[in-house]
């Protein structure tokens, strides 16, 4: 009756997380981006906020994603390609948010990396009906 519990837990670890590579090294970015964003929230007066809450949030569904791209992997039989690019995705996304934090709270960052931080961020606070009329702008004058 042993056997068939750890059969079970060993298949749903499969299903799961299978053989991931650099999970554990995503699993650390994404604690030192919880702790350089606490540190970001602390200097701005924002530590209990909306946007931390959401950005915890987020962390887990990460994980689903990851989950997801596994059973996608496994059953299509693609040895885990689509959960490798999935992982590296998160990975560059992850070290990003920390340059991003340490930036923020003074940690000197290569000037250029800077530039490019503050316009990826520039680009993300248009709100969606900002981004809508600008594309039909765009269009109306391509014509």
């Amino acid at each position: 009756m042993g056997d068939v519990n750890i059969e079970h837990l060993e298949a749903a670890r499969m299903y799961l997380f299978g053989d991931v590579k650099f999970l554990h090294l995503l699993l650390l970015l994404m604690a030192l981006d919880i702790i350089t964003g606490v540190f970001k929230a602390i200097k701005n007066g924002r530590l209990w906020s909306r946007k931390s809450l959401f950005g915890y949030a987020r962390k887990l569904l990460i994980l689903i994603v990851i989950i997801l791209a596994n059973v996608v992997d496994q059953i299509l039989g693609l040895n885990g390609a689509v959960t490798y690019a999935t992982v590296l995705f998160y990975i560059a996304n992850e070290g990003l948010s920390i340059i991003e934090n340490l930036a923020e709270v003074g940690v000197l960052v290569p000037a250029g990396l800077a530039e490019k931080l503050k316009s990826i961020d520039q680009e993300n606070s248009k709100s969606i009906s900002e981004e809508i009329r600008d594309e039909f702008n765009d269009k109306e004058e391509g014509k």
